[in-house]
């Protein structure tokens, strides 16, 4: 057997809030999702007056880096997995509008495994990496302190 570690909606909600409070102090009207183990949304916030677009990118960002337990930059960095001739190369096309390889979507590890991951979207790619470090920070807070 296999045990399965999964986040709630109650660890889920001080992740956004700490997504929030970070997207606010930087001034970027962003989108911010938190998703499980298996991609699927648990809690999303859209900020007032961010993009519409930036509730389906959050939501694709989250399920890419739940899905194949990596920070969606990575896929597309020098040598990335999906750059053309590599092992990943043209998955986008097999999810399409789901699978996201730029930057803003980060899992979430818990007992080395995934438990989720979060998608952030609005920003540019160093805001988005602000908003989702801030994020998982609050995780790991929560994590080192036992509460969730």
């Amino acid at each position: 057997m296999h045990r399965i570690h999964r986040i709630t909606l109650d660890d889920a909600l001080p992740l956004l809030a700490a997504g929030r409070a970070k997207a606010e102090e930087i001034g970027v009207k962003q989108t911010l999702c938190v998703c499980d183990e298996s991609a699927n949304v648990i809690a999303l916030h859209r900020l007032p007056g961010a993009r519409l677009t930036g509730v389906d990118i959050a939501i694709a960002k989250a399920f890419t880096a739940a899905g194949h337990e990596r920070a969606t930059h990575l896929f597309n960095e020098p040598g990335g997995p999906a750059l053309p001739g590599n092992e990943a190369f043209g998955i986008s096309h097999m999810l399409p509008g789901k699978f996201a390889i730029f930057v803003g979507g980060f899992p979430l590890v818990y007992d080395g495994q995934i438990v989720g991951a979060v998608g952030i979207s609005g920003g540019n790619g160093e805001q988005d990496k602000a908003v989702g470090a801030a994020m998982l920070a609050e995780f790991d807070a929560l994590v080192a302190a036992g509460t969730h």
